[in-house]
Parts: structure tokens; sequence; C-alpha cells
């Protein structure tokens, strides 16, 4: 299949939200955060990133290359969006000495930018309207953003503010409730409280799998980011392949 910008697919290449999507998305999360924290702190950052971004550009260009929603192909580009996204923002911080409040305000302004970008050429920033090539590069690029800014807001929180992992995590459980509520409450402007749910999931995820992972002298619980990286990565798999096989007998039926 030729790849071309204005390309119609039949459905939309994002799956539907729904609880099992949120699940994986915060795994995604929280296993982008520990792998990029065993590479970025065991290997030179500049090349851990440069590797990590050449298998991301791969497998977002598997993704591109599928005609429908496919689970595998979708939750592997967001695997590795969650790993270079969180990478590109500790190298920001880890090899470049930006302060987290200024990464964050950085990475908030591109977002941001990219959603501007996005609503006047499409029209809509609704992920159900991802029915072409175009729509899906704007769709990801604003992913990778979002992960990039929920990691500096993260790290933020937990280490500039000094409130721990923990503690981070429990604040992003609380903050990520209230979008739900306003649109249980409301049932309107859903479009803006998805976006704004799907940014909070990043430094939920990844505060939690700092919990798990940072040495306890750093206030986690020792575990090995290593460690926590290849549990969760076997998680997403086990969710992803029961997704996929559930999605193959709905089309056989």
């Amino acid at each position: 299949m030729s790849l071309t910008l204005h390309r119609e697919f039949n459905s939309s290449k994002v799956p539907k939200v729904t609880p099992v999507f949120w699940f994986l998305k915060i795994l995604t999360t929280a296993m982008g955060e520990a792998t990029s924290d065993y590479f970025v702190n065991h290997f030179n950052p500049e090349v851990a990133v440069l590797c990590a971004g050449v298998v991301f550009l791969a497998v977002v260009w598997w993704q591109l290359r599928s005609p429908t929603y496919r689970a595998t192909s979708y939750w592997a580009a967001v695997v590795m969006v969650s790993v270079f996204g969180t990478m590109c923002a500790d190298v920001v911080h880890v090899a470049f000495h930006v302060p987290y409040v200024v990464s964050a305000l950085c990475f908030s302004v591109v977002l941001i930018a990219v959603f501007v970008w996005w609503h006047r050429v499409e029209g809509t920033l609704s992920i159900h309207s991802i029915t072409s090539t175009r729509r899906e590069l704007f769709y990801f690029s604003t992913v990778t953003v979002a992960f990039a800014l929920g990691t500096a807001v993260g790290d933020l929180t937990a280490i500039a503010w000094h409130l721990g992992f923990l503690s981070s995590g429990f604040l992003f459980v609380g903050l990520i409730v209230l979008p739900l509520l306003a649109f249980v409450v409301r049932r309107r402007h859903a479009i803006l409280l998805f976006w704004i749910a799907y940014v909070l999931t990043r430094p939920l995820g990844a505060s939690f799998a700092d919990a798990m992972g940072k040495p306890r002298i750093a206030g986690g619980q020792g575990w090995g980011s290593g460690n926590v990286a290849l549990s969760l990565s076997a998680l997403i798999v086990l969710v992803v392949g029961a997704v996929a096989i559930r999605e193959r007998s709905d089309k056989a039926v």
C-alpha cells in the first residue's frame, strides 16, 4: 500500500476508548519510564536516545503502513513512543541540565503548538477521526510530546517539589479523576477532557514505576528499573495478545 497523506482508511487507526485502553496506556507509560531510566543511566544518554529513535521510527512506520487498526502494531508504536518520549525528556535534564520546570514549560508550549496546527489543518482533535495518514502523523506527534511533557511534570513534582514518587503517583491519580468526573457530570468537552486525561496518564504511570524501580536512597523500593521494565513489558505483551486474539475472533464471527 502506498503511503499518501490523503489516504482514507475504512475506520479509525486508534482503538476505542475503553477501560482496557486506559489500562494499557498507563502500563506503557510506566514501562517507558523504567526502560528509559535503565538505558539512560547504564549507557551513553545521547546514544541511547539515538538508538531508541531509530526503533521508534521503524515501529511507527509499521503502524502507518497498516491499512486499519491492529492491536499489535498500534500498541508497539505506543510503547516506543513512551520509551523515546521519556528519553527525550530525561536527556534534556541529564545531559543538558535543563531544570524540570523549564522543560515542562517548553514541552507544554510545543504540545499546544501541535494541537493548534492539527486543529487548523484537520478541523478536529478527536482520536475517532484518525482515518488518514496525515491525521495519524498529527496523532503520534501529539502523543510523543505528551509523553515528554508528562515525564517532565512527574519529575518536577517528585524531585524538584520533593513530593516523592509514591506521593506524586497518588497526586496524579486524584488529578486524572477530575476530567472523568467533569465528563460524567456535564457530558461536554469530551475531546478536551480526553487529552487532559491522556497527558496525566504519563506522570501517573511514571511515578509508580519510579516508586518501584528507583533505589531506596532515592525514595523508591529498589527493585531496579531493568526488572520493572521487563515485568511491565511481559504484562503488556500478555494484555495486547489477549486483545489481538479477541479482535480476530470478533472479525471471524
